[in-house]
């Protein structure tokens, strides 16, 4: 097998200095592509401050169906009053909320259905070179791209092939650099994003 040549050495021990093992880079001509090594995201589905989901009590159809869970994460309901909430899986909720009808003797045996409308409590941060810094809630399947998006895309000076993405996993904190240049052209897969995700994207070295 002919020795590499010393420009594509060079470009490969300089990938390696700039990404620190996070990235694999394959070096070459138009197959090249880049893999980020980042733990899949996790999935939280509990809920809390800010959120708005719908409960539902089968038969009692004039009761409100909409819900949102206070900044102290409880939730008013109707013949039960206050409930602390924050932190439950929907179908726990569901639960409690046919427990306490049940001890109550409100209803015998009461069918309840709670589904989230809208986690507001989950959200992901972009900071830096973005049009709109700050933070977003997390809407369900979100990926980096959008998250990019949302925050108005990046500015004219942004670094594009050099954005920074935090994420807490059951290891700790583990920040990543990610190459958003070939996620837009199509040679790298896009990045789903967890609560809890942050994004920084550096301004460019001119």
């Amino acid at each position: 097998m002919p020795d590499l040549p010393a420009r594509c050495l060079t470009r490969r021990r300089l990938c390696a200095g700039l990404l620190g093992g996070a990235l694999l880079v394959a070096c070459g001509g138009s197959n090249r592509n880049t893999r980020v090594d980042l733990e899949p995201p996790t999935e939280h589905t509990t809920l809390g401050p800010g959120d708005i989901f719908n409960l539902e009590i089968v038969g009692e159809k004039d009761l409100p169906t909409e819900y949102q869970v206070a900044s102290d994460g409880t939730v008013t309901v109707p013949y039960i009053h206050e409930l602390e909430v924050a932190g439950l899986e929907p179908q726990e909720v569901a639960a409690l909320v046919r427990k306490r009808l049940m001890e109550r003797k409100i209803l015998t045996d009461p069918s309840v259905v709670v589904t989230v409308k809208e986690y507001r409590s989950k959200r992901v941060t972009l900071l830096g070179q973005v049009q709109k810094p700050g933070s977003f809630p997390l809407a369900p399947d979100m990926t980096l791209l959008q998250a990019i998006s949302l925050a108005g895309g990046m500015t004219s000076i942004a670094q594009a092939s050099r954005v920074n993405l935090t994420r807490k996993t059951k290891n700790g904190t583990r920040t990543v650099v990610v190459n958003v240049e070939e996620i837009y052209e199509g040679r790298a897969p896009d990045i789903p994003l967890q609560a809890g995700d942050s994004v920084y994207v550096r301004e460019r070295i001119f």
